[in-house]
């Protein structure tokens, strides 16, 4: 194509399409012209910020790669999300990337925007060899601890998984049941590309959850705080009593319950 006989307003055109040829690139850099070196800047400081994303997403498949070199193919991350709510279920993810798999601005859930975890959810469900997600409700917590229900749920979300994991990363748990290889990580969520996209899962999953309940029982705000225990929250609860998905064993509902 002979670059020169196109106006600005084409090249800028070529440049939004997928067409980005060597050519392109070359003719654009060596142009005099300001409004054709503008279009060259914004697309090099574009092609550095994709690179730049690229390798730190590289670099969050650490763990993965290792386990790689240690024979392993499906790497399984999990995570939780929900531990720490008054309301609500703990919910448990576990997902198998094909390893080295580049999906943007993947990271642990609690540093991505509500918009950003609904799109990298979608993209994480596109894009695994197998996800799995396991809801844990409150009555479930109440019986067991929140501590052995995150777990349970943990246990049957890597089982679950089609097929099977040979090596699983966990965020900060430690499974000592679990007969696959295993490897705990503090904070893992920010370390692993596995763990990362488990925390999108179990996340996303459990807010929707809490949106749903939002409307069922409307007067404790669900939609706000998702259940976690805000000044707000706690005088709904003192004013309203605990609905059936409180957890009753966790405070200050367990000392409500006593003074009602």
């Amino acid at each position: 194509m002979d670059f020169k006989n196109l106006k600005i307003k084409e090249l800028q055109a070529l440049f939004a399409s997928d067409d980005i040829s060597e050519e392109l690139i070359d003719f654009c850099r060596n142009d005099s012209r300001q409004g054709v070196q503008k279009l060259w800047k914004q697309y090099s400081k574009k092609q550095e910020e994709y690179q730049k994303e690229y390798q730190r997403i590289q670099d969050l498949y650490k763990y993965e790669y290792e386990a790689q070199k240690e024979g392993f193919e499906f790497i399984a991350g999990v995570d939780e999300a929900g531990r720490g709510p008054l309301a609500g279920p703990v919910v448990a993810a576990a997902v198998i990337l094909p390893i080295g798999t580049f999906i943007n601005k993947l990271n642990d859930s609690k540093k991505v925007s509500p918009q950003n975890r609904e799109l990298l959810f979608d993209e994480i469900f596109e894009k695994a060899v197998a996800v799995h997600c396991s809801i844990i409700d409150a009555e479930v917590i109440d019986r067991i601890n929140i501590y052995q229900a995150t777990m349970n749920g943990m246990y049957e979300s890597i089982l679950a998984l089609d097929p099977l994991p040979q090596k699983v990363l966990i965020d900060a748990v430690k499974l000592d049941q679990l007969k696959i290889p295993s490897l705990s990580i503090i904070k893992g969520d920010a370390k692993s590309a596995s763990i990362a996209a488990a925390s999108i899962i179990a996340k996303v999953t459990r807010d929707r959850l809490m949106l749903q309940y939002d409307k069922q029982y409307p007067e404790y705000g669900f939609a706000k705080h998702k259940g976690y225990g805000t000044a707000e929250h706690i005088d709904a609860i003192r004013k309203y009593g605990p609905c059936p998905i409180h957890r009753k064993s966790f405070e200050p509902i367990t000392s409500i319950i006593k003074n009602r």
